[in-house]
């Protein structure tokens, strides 16, 4: 395994993405298997272990507590609040309040069993949100022990400029593949520019760019791609060029496209860590030996110059993963979108 730094904390190359141990992806694992595959991708170098309070809501995060638990002073655990409440954290001041996300965090720390989280993330920052204050009270939580370094997801270059002047970020984790490249423009860049690293969740679009789908394939129940407009069967078909490109490479260099979605952004920038999902032991084997994958100086401009004549058809947003009727999405102001976009797919 190889190790990269976002800002001053040393991660693995590619860490782990925990949400599908609770839902998003159909049918989840046994309890059990969740912390048999979690210990896997430990014993193989993983140090970078990612969940949040939203994800169940609370269950993944008592899950991969108890994971952990054994090896919890050698990893880099992370976990995130949402700007809205969550079931039970209801009191006037609101969720986006000093008492809300004090709450919020105690909350968090005592589902992981741990008395510090190492990043403690804003997931999802509301555009008309004061992002200084929220960073004065993180500033005010690394002082007291209860984080180590903070970060926030899917924000703007702005956002981030004025939270990082405050108490610097340590990270943004924000959506970044091979199908959705639109912080290549602003955000990642400005990451490198004041040291904060990026940490790509969905690295693979939710498992498209494995090639293992195609346009016949169903999807049931609490399953995300069932909304994501990505795995229409039009856009599927329609997005073939891509899979053509990843699978010819693979088979030039004897290795999977999932290996070489994720080699390419490790070769791009040394900044970028990715934490795709893992629910199988192959898949565990193959996202992490990623990391040790190299593509040549050759090999990555040929990709490059490939990808900018494929156009990606569909994308993957939290409006449209609103409509499963498990997971709450927000609005730019952090209200909770209406519920009447559901129905029907509940």
């Amino acid at each position: 395994m190889k190790y990269r730094k976002l800002r001053d904390i040393e991660v693995s190359a590619i860490g782990i993405g925990c949400m599908g141990f609770s839902h998003g992806y159909g049918a989840i694992p046994a309890e059990e298997e969740s912390i048999r595959l979690m210990h896997k991708a430990y014993d193989l170098g993983c140090t970078l272990f990612d969940t949040a309070e939203a994800y169940g809501p609370f269950t993944n995060e008592t899950l991969v507590g108890k994971a952990v638990k054994p090896f919890r002073d050698k990893i880099i655990l992370t976990t995130k609040f949402v700007p809205v409440f969550q079931p039970g954290q209801e009191i006037p001041e609101g969720k986006l309040s000093k008492k809300g996300v004090t709450n919020a965090l105690n909350d968090s720390l005592k589902r992981l069993g741990t008395d510090y989280i190492d990043i403690y993330y804003e997931h999802r920052v509301p555009l008309d949100s004061n992002v200084e204050e929220v960073a004065e009270w993180m500033g005010e939580f690394i002082k007291e022990g209860k984080i180590r370094a903070w970060g926030q997801s899917q924000s703007t270059p702005e956002q981030i400029k004025k939270a990082h002047s405050v108490t610097p970020l340590s990270a943004i984790q924000s959506e970044y593949s091979m199908m959705e490249r639109m912080f290549e423009k602003d955000v990642i860049p400005l990451c490198k520019e004041l040291n904060i690293g990026f940490v790509a969740f969905s690295p693979m679009a939710s498992g498209f760019l494995s090639g293992k789908y195609n346009k016949d394939t169903q999807y049931k129940g609490d399953d995300v791609r069932r909304v994501i407009t990505r795995f229409a069967p039009e856009n599927v078909e329609k997005n073939q060029p891509l899979l053509d490109l990843l699978n010819e490479v693979a088979d030039k260099k004897g290795i999977t496209p999932a290996q070489i979605s994720l080699a390419w952004m490790l070769k791009k920038y040394s900044h970028v860590v990715p934490i795709p999902g893992m629910r199988k032991d192959e898949r565990v084997i193959e996202n992490l030996g990623a990391a040790d994958l190299e593509l040549t100086d050759e090999e990555f401009r040929d990709i490059e110059k490939e990808l900018d004549k494929i156009t990606i058809y569909g994308n993957r947003t939290d409006e449209d993963i609103h409509k499963l009727g498990t997971v709450k999405a927000i609005d730019y102001k952090g209200n909770i979108l209406t519920e009447s976009s559901s129905k029907g797919l509940k």
